[in-house]
């Protein structure tokens, strides 16, 4: 097993609502994942908030976190930006561009033009606090985003018929 490294606080993943970091994978490549909470309770394992049977534990405040990789799986949107963070509503991540929401806890999406579809999980843990990750697939290389965006302030393009 590869060492864990410590990302950030839970505190600090539930106070801002998400956490991007960017990590490089197993074949070279530059990934940005974000951190959001997950429900309520740790799991008797420490890992990403859950119970080993899938379930949550009612029966401890502490929220889990789980990691999942910053792009829809309809379209390489990102779902969590810079200075905005992920849009987490009801327990559901919501993509920015079609609307689709996947369920902060098991990535799962049921709506949308990425319904049926998972997101990208990547390991942490949850100890004493802190989140690590845990993951023998990637390397962490910086908090934030390893990626120069310019049109970030713009926001995503969007086929919504929504107009203020």
């Amino acid at each position: 097993m590869a060492g864990r490294y410590r990302l950030t606080s839970v505190e600090d993943v539930v106070e801002e609502g998400s956490w991007l970091f960017t990590v490089r994978d197993e074949h070279g490549n530059d990934e940005e994942v974000f951190l959001v909470p997950c429900g309520n309770g740790t799991d008797t394992d420490g890992e990403n908030g859950t119970d080993p049977d899938g379930g949550r534990d009612a029966g401890d405040d502490a929220p889990g976190v789980e990691a999942w990789v910053n792009r829809c799986t309809h379209e390489a949107q990102r779902l969590h930006r810079e200075g905005i963070g992920a849009v987490v509503r009801n327990g559901g991540i919501v993509c920015p561009k079609h609307g689709s929401t996947f369920d902060a806890c098991s990535g799962y999406c049921d709506n949308g033009d990425a319904a049926d579809t998972t997101l990208v999980s990547v390991d942490v843990t949850v100890e004493d606090g802190s989140v690590y990750l845990t993951d023998d697939d990637v390397t962490f290389l910086a908090p934030g985003s390893a990626v120069d965006d310019d049109d970030d302030d713009e926001g995503p393009s969007s086929t919504s018929h929504l107009q203020l």
